[in-house]
């Protein structure tokens, strides 16, 4: 998920360069599956998605399979995983992700009630966690020693926490993790029930990591540089999975999960005693002008609110919602967002046409999508001489209008 400086024009031969021209977002989620109340391995029950997803699938690898959506369905070691599409970093992407991710959700969801009713069981989708995935696209030339993702990582792993706290996690969640992963930083927290708080923090992620990459340096002085108060003596503890790290329980004198978020006083690196609700909001202060350039009004609006304490943060509740125990139908996507209020972004458009196998014509020839080669290539099949040949979606965005709506000549 990381963009180049340029793109060759055109389909080419081969495989192309696989680096997206355009900073992009990617969502993922992970569930926990219960099989009449005991908790499965989905892999054991299903062997792969194809047991319960009816209709053509287009394969990826493994257990993998695009979605309708545009999206992805696999397995990975006990949990079911769903994940949007790349989508382009503009204004609204946020919502984008977010809705295309519950999209995919509900489909899901769809699905498996028919394998219910077919086989007289009962599966439910528990929330465990959300991924969320920014675009790191700085040219190594620029990054020098102190530009670096592994730097940039650390350095979010100080600042975002408490404001990924208020808007996606719960009185028992244990941890907000960043980790580098090449060409893009990944956030990981919990599983968010709600649509809405879940949207506002992609939208709060993307806008602080955004931010922070126009800095000259990822070094920890710039959290005193920039006046970005951390709770004093914080450190953040290595990742559980892969290279990062984790700001978890651990690394606190008491639990920020089931303090008082707005009562509760933590001693920070700038000399003031803040409460977690304040940390958050002096942050999102800082980067507001980021925020506010990628946020829909609705999504600002929130925003704003949950940091004033006007909307409720999940914090502030008793305990988890139980709308985490049978995501899909206790919580639902609310179509806060159709296509005609927000718009499908270039990449969701792209992918959507391929993955749906709808043919394409350019230059004379009709080609028909046959596969994808990670997020970022479509293998098509050549009708007139069966040869395939890849297209990045780059390329393929300078043909999304024929591809959409293709000349009445060559549709006859």
């Amino acid at each position: 998920m990381a963009h180049s400086a340029g793109g060759k024009k055109g389909p080419e031969r081969g495989v192309q360069e696989a680096r997206l021209q355009l900073a992009a977002i990617g969502l993922e989620s992970e569930f926990a599956v219960l099989l009449d109340g005991e908790q499965v391995a989905p892999e054991d029950v299903f062997g792969d998605p194809r047991a319960f997803l009816r209709g053509n699938l287009m394969h990826r690898r493994g257990t993998s399979y695009h979605l309708p959506t545009g999206g992805a369905i696999y397995f990975d070691t006990g949990v079911m995983e769903i994940a949007t599409p790349v989508i382009e970093i503009a204004r609204g992407c946020g919502a984008r992700a977010g809705r295309s991710l519950w999209e995919g959700i509900h489909f899901v969801r769809t699905e498996l009630d028919a394998w219910e009713r077919r086989h007289g069981r009962d599966v439910k989708l528990v929330g465990f966690s959300a991924h969320y995935n920014v675009s790191f696209e700085i040219p190594r030339e620029a990054q020098g020693t102190r530009r670096t993702v592994q730097k940039l990582a650390l350095l979010l792993a100080y600042m975002l926490p408490f404001p990924v706290m208020l808007f996606a996690t719960n009185r028992r969640s244990t941890g907000v993790g960043v980790r580098p992963r090449g060409d893009r930083i990944e956030v990981t927290v919990d599983f968010t029930p709600s649509p809405s708080l879940m949207i506002a923090t992609a939208t709060v992620i993307t806008g602080i990591v955004r931010g922070v990459m126009t800095w000259d340096s990822f070094d920890l002085d710039a959290l005193e540089r920039e006046r970005i108060p951390v709770v004093r003596d914080f450190r953040p503890a290595k990742h559980t999975s892969r290279r990062g790290w984790l700001a978890n329980i651990g690394c606190y004198d008491r639990n920020p999960f089931s303090c008082d978020i707005d009562g509760d006083p933590w001693p920070t690196t700038t000399g003031e005693d803040l409460t977690l609700r304040r940390i958050a909001r002096t942050i999102l202060a800082r980067f507001w002008p980021s925020i506010g350039r990628i946020a829909d009004p609705f999504t600002r609006r929130l925003i704003r609110s949950v940091a004033r304490g006007t909307s409720p943060s999940l914090l502030e509740l008793d305990d988890r919602p139980r709308e985490y125990e049978d995501v899909g139908r206790d919580s639902t996507w609310e179509t806060l967002y159709p296509p005609r209020v927000l718009s499908r972004s270039r990449y969701e458009r792209v992918l959507i046409r391929a993955i749906s196998g709808q043919k394409l014509h350019v230059g004379g020839r009709w080609y028909t999508p046959v596969g994808m080669r990670g997020w970022s290539q479509v293998v098509f099949r050549d009708e007139g001489n069966g040869e395939r040949r890849t297209f990045s979606i780059d390329s393929l965005l300078r043909h999304l209008h024929r591809w959409e709506h293709p000349p009445l000549r060559a549709r006859a």
